[in-house]
């Protein structure tokens, strides 16, 4: 009898035991094909992607400029235009405009010997992007730099086929390159549309001798003739908007209008000579009881020069379209 016992209970725990190996089996089986999930991840093809995504090619590169850099020296890197935003890719870096230099970035390292390559990265005032890989010299081979204006200087020579204006906030929906363009093809021409807006003291004369418009930035084509001797230092020019007619004990309302670029600003002008600028100013338009007064200062002087532009006339300024902008 024990012994039918003893055959029925190895027979009752078989199955059991069965459980417990397939367990095994399958706990065995699940490790393996982790550990070959995971080699063959790090094993991967060199897609970072996996294939979810389109690799980005070379010809959608912007190529970087090499520069050298040294801890007991300072690199000095000229653009073009005033510089708007600088990136630095490693706290080995130590960057920031030189005093009074808009255009001019000064970069050194912030210890010495770092052995890792990094990068910097500039955007101009008038759009151009500037990528940088820098790396650590004793001795850089150059101290100064001045980089080549692509976009303006030889398109066809200098500008590479892949690049990219940068759009800045203060001008809206207009490209940089474009503004500039209008600008100096204002300028270049020379042509005055606008022939009852000026003004004419101390043998000093002012006018406004173009008023145009594209989409929303207005450009004012100014020129500073002086007819004496003595030569004429700019302090200052406003463009502001005011009442036309002050009520007595009223506070004068102003409103003043900053120009966002100009070309050919001029400082100084010398005797028996004439200069001409073109600022480019926001959109507006003028109430009818206020006007647009545009004032020019003279340093340490007092051959102030001041004209005003009526809402009239401010919407009759010419479309850049009938330009010849190129």
């Amino acid at each position: 009898m024990r012994h039918k016992s003893s055959k029925r209970k190895s027979i009752i725990n078989q199955p059991i035991k069965m459980q417990s190996d397939m367990k095994k089996i399958l706990m065995m089986f699940f490790a393996l094909m982790t550990g070959v999930t995971a080699a063959s991840a790090q094993q991967s093809s060199g897609d970072f992607f996996e294939g979810l995504s389109r690799k980005i090619g070379f010809s959608r590169m912007i190529a970087p400029h090499g520069l050298e850099i040294t801890y007991d020296k300072t690199v000095h890197v000229i653009f073009p235009s005033p510089i708007k935003y600088v990136d630095l890719g490693s706290t080995n870096l130590i960057a920031g405009k030189a005093d009074a230099a808009e255009n001019v970035i000064r970069v050194k390292a912030a210890k010495k010997h770092f052995r890792d390559e990094t990068n910097m990265s500039v955007i101009t005032e008038d759009g151009n992007f500037y990528t940088f890989n820098v790396k650590y010299a004793d001795e850089p081979l150059l101290l100064n730099v001045e980089m080549c204006d692509f976009i303006h200087d030889g398109e066809t020579v200098n500008r590479p086929n892949n690049a990219m204006e940068i759009y800045l906030q203060e001008l809206g929906n207009e490209s940089p390159r474009l503004v500039r363009l209008i600008m100096k093809s204002v300028h270049r021409q020379d042509k005055r549309r606008v022939r009852h807006i000026g003004c004419k003291r101390f043998g000093v004369q002012f006018l406004l001798k173009g008023l145009y418009v594209h989409n929303d930035l207005l450009y004012f084509h100014t020129q500073l003739r002086n007819e004496t001797n003595v030569p004429f230092d700019v302090d200052f020019v406003t463009f502001k908007i005011v009442d036309k007619k002050i009520v007595k004990r009223t506070a004068m309302q102003e409103q003043v209008i900053y120009p966002l670029r100009a070309c050919n600003y001029v400082t100084r002008v010398d005797g028996k000579a004439s200069e001409r600028t073109v600022f480019a100013l926001p959109k507006f338009t003028i109430p009818e009881d206020k006007k647009l007064v545009v004032e020019m200062y003279e340093k340490q002087g007092g051959r102030h020069q001041v004209f005003e532009v009526d809402n009239e006339d401010l919407v009759r300024a010419e479309p850049v379209n009938e330009l010849k902008v190129r």
